[in-house]
């Protein structure tokens, strides 16, 4: 998904001279290219995400469209205050790109495990979450935040995910992305982010599951889209929804609260004080194929 972003960042730059890219003096190996293509529209501001937010909401409200690169909680956590007060609060036009969402960092521990971040940045009110399933959604995500500029999340997996989908998809806010299923199937198993992958895993599992449910992504909501979600998901009778995050204030707490009737498979609190690598996490904290038949 990395690689996935920053080549669709690129290829966005080359036609908007006023797209930048900041960096919290990290993401090496991967931001190299775009900071050798556009070396005016890149900035290392150093270990100071505070400082970070703050010169990407400067830059906004100066005509700039403005990504924010960092690991996972530190531009979210250590900046709420800037986040809540300069971005959301003036409606600017700054991204803030989180790699590593769930526990994909999970062997540097409960410092790294963003497991929270959608609870702080749904809560709000002008704030949209992007979080695509597989690096073909992830470039699909940068097209319709290139094209439509405002507050965003941007949630990516670390590394090592595969393609899921045939081509790129054409993303519309708040509506699904279907991945496997007859689509007049009335069950869904809905997920959002890098969760992509074990919602698939488990439609191919068994052959029930495969004849009677279908499989999508969710990978652009928020607040401002609970309307047109919740007229998404009226038809379905059944869904299940996985996601790499706490129940409390997730992706499905979010339907839960806009009158979606859905199953939640999630992590389980005791992952925060655990560490080990994210598949490892995932399958010891709810996240495994043999969960969903509890669910069915």
């Amino acid at each position: 998904m990395r690689n996935a972003l920053i080549k669709a960042l690129i290829l966005k730059a080359k036609n908007n001279r006023q797209l930048s890219l900041i960096v919290g003096d990290l993401g090496y190996s991967v931001v190299e290219s775009f900071e050798n293509s556009f070396p005016d529209q890149f900035i290392n501001v150093g270990v100071a995400e505070q400082n970070m937010i703050g010169i990407a909401s400067g830059m906004a409200s100066e005509g700039f469209q403005v990504f924010t690169y960092s690991i996972a909680n530190f531009p979210i956590f250590r900046c709420a205050e800037h986040i809540r007060n300069d971005i959301d609060y003036h409606n600017l036009p700054v991204t803030i790109i989180a790699v590593g969402g769930g526990v994909a960092y999970g062997n540097l521990g409960y410092s790294h495990h963003a497991v929270q971040d959608f609870s702080f940045i749904r809560s709000l009110i002008n704030m949209i979450i992007l979080a695509p399933g597989d690096p073909l959604e992830t470039s699909a995500c940068i097209d319709f935040i290139t094209d439509n500029p405002q507050p965003s999340y941007l949630r990516i997996n670390k590394s090592g995910e595969k393609l899921l989908f045939n081509k790129k998809p054409c993303l519309k806010p708040g509506e699904l992305n279907i991945v496997a299923g007859r689509k007049n199937n009335k069950k869904l198993i809905l997920t959002t982010g890098a969760v992509l992958e074990l919602g698939l895993n488990i439609w191919e599992s068994n052959k029930l599951i495969k004849k009677n449910w279908m499989v999508a992504s969710l990978p652009i909501w928020g607040e401002t889209l609970r309307g047109i979600i919740t007229k998404e998901l009226s038809k379905y009778k059944k869904i299940i929804v996985i996601e790499e995050h706490l129940l409390a204030g997730g992706f499905g707490s979010f339907l839960r609260e806009s009158g979606i009737s859905c199953e939640i498979m999630h992590l389980e609190n005791e992952v925060c004080n655990e560490v080990g690598s994210q598949n490892y996490l995932k399958k010891k904290f709810g996240l495994n194929i043999n969960m969903i038949f509890d669910l069915l």
